[in-house]
């Protein structure tokens, strides 16, 4: 099998993750960047990697089968639209901008280029969760009463970054937002939403930790929290609760010994070019995925911020 050839659009944590993860093994690999930044270029140099100093460089040059785009989110929709412009599809970080209404600007984008743009919940590529979703899905839990889902860090990010994030919802738990829908087949119906009074640090607009209760379309409840500090490092876990049945899943914590994001990261990628491909259902996050799951982050951030 030929190998899918990757240009990366940022260079950052995020861009440097996936281009780790990649680098392990599978079909598809990180074959240039495109990073503004000069002292995190010259962490990016090295063999098999074109590193440019901008996203039209990396374009120009040629070479790629598709982009991953992990800049900061705010600049999402305007280099969506720079990558679609040039006919090449697009597997965009989340949440694919920071408002439910720049996520379906950009699904318009692509779909008026005719390029396939994947947003990266990569949760969806964690055999545990799929494992969990089709339990869901037949029945085995029976009727689905309730949802818990939960994200912790095991530190949060610098201040600046989280003044221009978006919130701990549009930032964070657009992830467990994403999730829930996901697992449980549903939408949201209703949501309130309450933020700790606790805080280490204050950010303006951006909480240290939050939940929201949902009640969903099919009639069950669910709880997502994010928690920018935790002392186990960064922790991920999800439990269900039915009529015949539950399930608790620590999807992710590295000082209990499970750590799932890189394999996760390479899965994803490897569903990106079969859909590329033309292959169906490869269960990648649509732009539509992504719309639904900041519209609910929206309508849970007033009540964070009131």
């Amino acid at each position: 099998m030929a190998v899918f050839r990757l240009g990366l659009a940022g260079g950052g944590r995020m861009g440097r993750t996936h281009m780790a993860a990649l680098a392990a093994g599978g079909d598809v690999r990180v074959v240039a960047v495109a990073e503004p930044d000069g002292a995190t270029r010259a962490m990016l140099e090295g063999p098999g990697v074109a590193v440019h100093g901008t996203l039209g460089g990396l374009l120009d040059a040629g070479g790629i089968d598709g982009v991953l785009v992990a800049v900061p989110s705010p600049m999402h929709v305007d280099v969506v639209r720079e990558i679609a412009d040039r006919g090449l599809p697009i597997l965009c970080e989340k949440p694919c901008g920071v408002r439910a209404g720049l996520a379906a600007e950009a699904d318009g984008i692509a779909q008026a280029a005719g390029v396939v743009l994947q947003v990266a919940y990569w949760r969806r590529f964690v055999p545990g969760l799929q494992a969990l979703r089709a339990r869901i899905a037949s029945g085995a839990l029976g009727g689905l009463y309730h949802l818990d889902a939960q994200q912790w860090d095991g530190a949060p990010p610098a201040a600046g970054f989280r003044a221009m994030s978006g919130g701990i919802y549009v930032d964070m738990m657009v992830h467990e937002l994403d999730q829930i829908r996901w697992l449980s087949g549903q939408d949201f119906a209703e949501v309130r939403a309450l933020a700790s009074g606790v805080e280490e640090e204050t950010v303006a607009g951006d909480a240290e930790c939050a939940s929201a209760l949902f009640l969903l379309s099919g009639g069950t409840t669910a709880i997502a929290t994010a928690g920018r500090r935790y002392p186990g490092g960064d922790a991920i876990r999800v439990m269900a609760f039915g009529t015949r049945d539950a399930a608790d899943l620590l999807v992710h914590q590295p000082s209990a010994g499970v750590d799932v994001i890189d394999e996760a990261l390479r899965r994803q990628a490897a569903g990106f070019a079969a859909r590329v491909g033309g292959a169906e259902g490869t269960g990648g996050a649509t732009a539509a995925d992504a719309v639904a799951a900041l519209a609910a982050a929206e309508r849970a951030t007033p009540a964070l911020v009131a």
